[in-house]
């Protein structure tokens, strides 16, 4: 399995190169999105990292707290935040097939904005059912189901 920061430096990277400054809160909805189609196409997750349903839509622990001190939700991401180290080995780990993944999803889902993002997340059952019982604007740390999110891009295939 990938690491999700990885993956993360990844999506950024394309969306910098395209010329697009992602936010936090688009990095999230472009992350969950990878692992569900993921999920839906290739039956296992992409990475090894679970997604909170939050009020503003699937957001993952890791990722939040790696921008939390210098970045909010809205705030862009440049190339500077990234942090990488060695760019060449870093994306040499990350298999073609993977990669290809990970661009198919940005040509579907990357030219819409974080919250436009994050309002699709929200008519979403996935994200609907973590947080079943709980008030609009509250705030939830429960764990979006990767069964469900599996069970409801699958079924997206074979709708379309």
């Amino acid at each position: 399995m990938l690491d999700i920061n990885i993956v993360a430096n990844y999506i950024c990277l394309c969306l910098i190169d395209a010329g697009d400054t992602p936010s936090v809160l688009k990095l999230h909805k472009l992350l969950y999105y990878v692992q569900s189609w993921y999920l839906a196409l290739n039956g296992e997750p992409m990475f090894d990292e679970k997604f909170q349903a939050w009020v503003h839509g699937p957001v993952s622990r890791v990722i939040y707290n790696r921008f939390k001190d210098s970045k909010s939700m809205y705030s862009q991401i440049d190339i500077e935040d990234l942090d990488i180290v060695d760019l060449e080995q870093e994306f040499l780990s990350i298999p073609e097939e993977a990669k290809e993944h990970i661009e198919n999803v940005l040509e579907s889902y990357g030219d819409l904005s974080g919250v436009e993002l994050e309002r699709l997340t929200h008519k979403e059952d996935p994200w609907i059912k973590a947080r079943v019982g709980i008030p609009k604007y509250e705030r939830s740390e429960n764990y979006i189901s990767e069964d469900e999110m599996k069970k409801y891009y699958e079924e997206m295939i074979t709708v379309e």
